[in-house]
């Protein structure tokens, strides 16, 4: 189970007007269960006026060798949101030797290093994890390659715009860096404009061996990630190499569709190997009704996006709202997001623990 532990933090760098990137310190005793995959992400809490707060982030540093000690520091990427509660605290009253809580790594966006050749597709603060992922693909393995396509407004609004450089100059051979600005020309590379399904469909066949790719790592806004995956479903790329997460997702991206629900619905909730059953409320997500009766239940953005919430539907039937976290495979499987999932039966059973 995902748990909250108090970090101090170790270091706050601005990265460009808008964005900032936060070290933590992890102490001895916490290192193992803050160990984690490239990709991996952390939820933030913070409480308000007796309300809590809570945010995902990617971590952004490379990940620990499996058989070495877990880190002794996690780095994160903020980007300012407009109106955003917590990335304007983050911003502008975070300093060095704050403690803030920090939810132990969770997240399936990863990837294990491995020989191949691997890219990514990537908008604005959609680097933040694909940096870890591409750091420690290529520090541990040496028969490995990485194209990394990334969009940005312009130049000052590139995150960890030095980080990426540095590995390009690390791993000259091995590391393919393409960048596009939407709003600003560049005096080399592609012209501006906005990366979409179009552009990618006729730059993708002329940057890379399509065939010979192992995997896919699409990551940033709705709009980007989505018109990523049709250009490659419209060039013939394997939805099993196709790994996405998204970012910022707006409301009426996916609008939730009617449920028709029972009168009266229970839900049977198994959570860190203990169970309960409770009513679920007119209009309650699943999620809402377990954190009624359980605080512990595990969640970050309540959007369908972070994926923290995952679970297994053990018994019944469920309607999800949306869903931006879960791959086919995992629906397949039969998982859910419980922030996302209304009964459709009397009676649902999830198991938080598979």
């Amino acid at each position: 189970m995902a748990r909250f532990h108090p970090l101090p933090v170790a270091a706050v760098d601005r990265l460009t007007d808008d964005s900032v990137a936060l070290t933590f310190a992890v102490p001895p005793e916490l290192r193992e269960e803050y160990r984690h995959a490239p990709g991996q992400h952390l939820a933030l809490r913070r409480r308000v006026d007796g309300a809590e707060i809570r945010r995902t982030y990617s971590i952004c540093s490379p990940a620990p060798v499996p058989a070495g000690d877990g880190p002794q520091t996690l780095r994160v990427g903020i980007r300012l949101v407009e109106g955003g509660a917590f990335s304007t605290y983050a911003l502008k009253e975070i300093n060095v030797g704050d403690e803030l809580e920090v939810m132990t790594p969770a997240g399936r966006f990863t990837l294990e290093p491995a020989p191949g050749h691997y890219v990514a597709i990537v908008g604005g603060s959609g680097i933040t994890p694909v940096l870890s992922i591409v750091s420690t693909l290529l520090a541990r393995e040496p028969k490995s390659r990485f194209c990394l396509i990334r969009s940005d407004r312009t130049a000052a609004s590139t995150m960890f715009l030095e980080e990426v450089a540095d590995l390009k100059d690390r791993y000259p051979e091995r590391l393919q860096l393409v960048t596009v600005l939407s709003r600003e020309e560049q005096q080399a590379g592609l012209p501006s404009g906005r990366l979409d399904r179009e552009r990618l469909v006729a730059l993708l066949p002329a940057l890379l061996p399509l065939e010979q790719v192992a995997g896919w790592f699409l990551c940033g806004p709705y709009g980007l990630v989505q018109d990523a995956e049709k250009a490659l479903r419209e060039l013939d790329v394997n939805r099993a190499r196709i790994h996405q997460e998204i970012f910022h997702v707006d409301a009426g991206s996916s609008p939730a569709s009617a449920v028709q629900a029972p009168a009266h619905s229970t839900v049977t909730a198994r959570l860190d190997g203990r169970g309960g059953t409770w009513p679920v409320r007119e209009g309650e997500s699943l999620l809402e009704t377990v954190l009624r009766n359980r605080s512990d239940a595990p969640y970050a953005c309540k959007g369908g996006v972070c994926g923290t919430c995952r679970a297994f539907l053990v018994s019944g039937e469920v309607r999800m709202d949306r869903n931006f976290a879960l791959e086919t495979e995992e629906t397949e499987a039969g998982y859910v997001l419980a922030c996302q999932s209304h009964p459709l039966t009397e009676a649902v059973e999830l198991d938080f623990d598979r």
